[in-house]
Formats: structure tokens, C-alpha cells, sequence
């Protein structure tokens, strides 16, 4: 979405050694910055810093009761903020660096803007994979909140043009390091002593969490409250109407299709639900701005990762 009076001229710049010392110094002076991880592109920001937190929300028009994850180097750094269990060590240990998301107890020293735990006592963590994103957190000695870098509720970015599109004029700069590899947002997950909760399905899924820890995992929220990103009922969302499990398309409908059959695009011809995570986000971007009047989607089998792409799909047709 192109706003008619832009607050910034945003530039999309090559990731490279000047590129990042630019973002740095953006990140030090408070101002957010796109940025690639092996998930999403993210809109990175101090975390430290109440008004560049705030930054992330005005550009993205997030809802400040929903709480940002954290970004950091390093295991050092992540256990300055947050209180590890020994469950939680067990899955740092396994699945850092990486696309888990962990949600800890915060520290009273932790010195993070209260805005990135939207009034919760925990913290979302996330030692990313990315180097673009691990170099980024490094060159502005800073941990780093960052949502997914697109207007809040919107389709989720996997590519700098996806980016620029949602947020043009209103952030300064984007990291482009081409499309990201996993395509679908971080699981999150919540150690607790017996047992582990999945607020959020994604690339480690629920029988890699249970496989990690042997504790049983139970999928929900506590009590129904956010306690994590992703969990509002209406999510990712395109501009127009969607309809899942559709085998074939109707007459204004766009129809990304899974598997061997007739569809405008195809996930993954192969029935590769990697891939089709990895193609997911791309491909309602590019249904989105089809001539068609609504989309239609095939259906994608829970298995594997296949229970995160339904959950994002779930969300972008409420």
C-alpha cells in the first residue's frame, strides 16, 4: 500500500557491508528498519527504546495489547532478557539458531521497553537463523523487536518488493537479501515444567517440539488471552475474500492450487509442503493483485508444517 503522503522516501538497498552500517546507525537513532530472516522480512527496531518500539507500531498500524518478539545474537544475549527453565534450555539447545520463537519469563533487568511485552510479564525470544538479520542485531548492539514488515494484519512479506509495497513512505530503509527460504512466520512455543504450549505453528512443528523435550504439547492460548504474535482470529489477510479446499476455480476466483492440478499457481507441483511454505506468502501477494475478484486455495494436508500453513490460511479468510 503506497500512502498518499509519504512520512519517509524508502529505499530498498542490496544487503552488503554498507548497506548494514546504514541500517545500524537507522537502528541506534531509533527509526525501524526492514530486514530479512530465513522466516519473513521483519521491521526491525530497538528494542531498548519505548519510542522506536512505538515506531514499529505507527508504521505498521499494530494493535499495541499485541506483543513483538525479540531478536538476538546470540544465547548470551537472549538470557540477560529472559529467565531460562531447563525445558527451555533443552530447546534452545536443539532448535537455535533457528525458527522457534520461545516465550519466557522477562527479566526486571532486562532493560526492554515495556511496549514489547504489551503488558505481559514474558517475553518473546528468537535467535534468528538469517545472517543479514543476526548481522544487523551485532552492528547496532542492540536486541531487536520485529514483526513481520507489512501493515498489520496484511499478507506477510517473503521478498524486499513485498515490503515496499505495504510500506512504502513509511520506513527509510529495507534490507534486500532475496526471497526468504522457510516462507511462513517462527513457531512459538511456551515451556512450561510438564508440559509445552504452541501458540503458534510453524516451521518446528508440534511433533519436533514433543520429540526435543518429551514432554506432551498442548496447542492453545491460556485462558484465551494474545500472548504472542499471529494469534489474532483474522490474520495475513489479502485485500479480497478467501476460500480454502477449493479443487477447482470459480469464475472470479484466483485458485492456488497444491499438487497435480489446473490452478492459476501452483505451491508445489510436486506436493512438497516445504515448498509450499516457502511459496505461500508469494503466492497470495501475487493472487492479491490478480484481476480476479476473490482467491481460492486448494487444499494443503495437516502434516508437518502443512498445520502452520492452514493456521495462516485460517486466518486470512476470517
Amino acid at each position: 500500500m503506497t500512502i498518499a503522503n509519504p512520512a519517509y522516501s524508502t529505499r530498498s538497498c542490496r544487503y552488503g557491508a554498507e548497506s548494514l552500517r546504514e541500517a545500524a546507525l537507522l537502528i541506534r537513532a531509533g527509526e525501524p528498519v526492514a530486514v530479512p530472516t530465513e522466516t519473513v522480512y521483519g521491521l526491525a527496531a530497538d528494542a531498548t527504546d519505548s519510542h522506536a518500539v512505538a515506531a514499529i507500531y505507527s508504521a505498521k498500524g499494530r494493535p499495541s495489547f499485541n506483543p513483538l518478539i525479540v531478536h538476538v545474537a546470540d544465547r548470551e544475549m537472549a538470557e540477560r532478557l529472559a529467565d531460562f527453565s531447563a525445558v527451555a534450555d533443552t530447546l534452545a539447545d536443539r532448535f537455535w539458531p533457528g525458527p522457534l520463537t520461545l516465550v519466557l519469563p522477562v527479566r526486571d533487568d532486562s532493560g526492554l521497553s515495556p511496549l514489547v511485552m504489551a503488558g505481559l510479564p514474558t517475553v518473546a525470544l528468537r535467535l534468528p537463523a538469517h545472517p543479514a538479520m543476526r548481522a544487523l542485531i551485532r552492528e547496532s548492539g542492540r536486541p531487536l523487536a520485529a514483526p513481520s514488515a507489512n501493515r498489520s494484519g496484511s499478507i506477510s512479506p517473503t521478498r524486499a518488493e513485498h515490503v515496499l509495497a505495504s510500506l512504502n513512505g513509511r520506513v527509510r530503509m529495507i534490507l534486500d537479501e532475496g526471497p526468504t527460504s522457510e516462507g511462513v512466520e517462527s513457531t512459538i512455543a511456551a515451556p512450561e515444567h510438564d508440559h509445552v504450549r504452541l501458540l503458534r505453528p510453524g516451521p518446528v512443528t508440534a511433533a519436533m517440539l514433543e520429540e526435543a523435550t518429551g514432554l506432551p504439547v498442548v496447542i492453545g492460548k491460556d485462558g484465551g488471552k494474545i500472548e504472542a504474535p499471529g494469534q489474532l482470529e483474522s490474520h495475513y489477510a489479502p485485500s479480497k475474500p478467501v476460500r480454502l479446499d477449493a479443487m477447482r476455480a470459480e469464475r472470479d476466483e484466483y485458485l492456488i492450487g497444491f499438487g497435480l492440478m489446473p490452478c492459476h499457481i501452483n505451491l508445489s507441483p510436486e506436493a512438497d509442503i516445504r515448498e509450499a511454505a516457502a511459496n505461500l506468502f508469494a503466492a497470495l501477494h501475487i493472487a492479491d493483485a490478480s484481476a480476479q475478484q476473490r482467491i481460492a486455495v486448494a487444499p494443503i494436508p495437516e502434516e508437518g508444517i502443512g498445520a502452520a500453513i492452514n493456521d495462516r490460511l485460517k486466518r486470512a479468510a476470517a
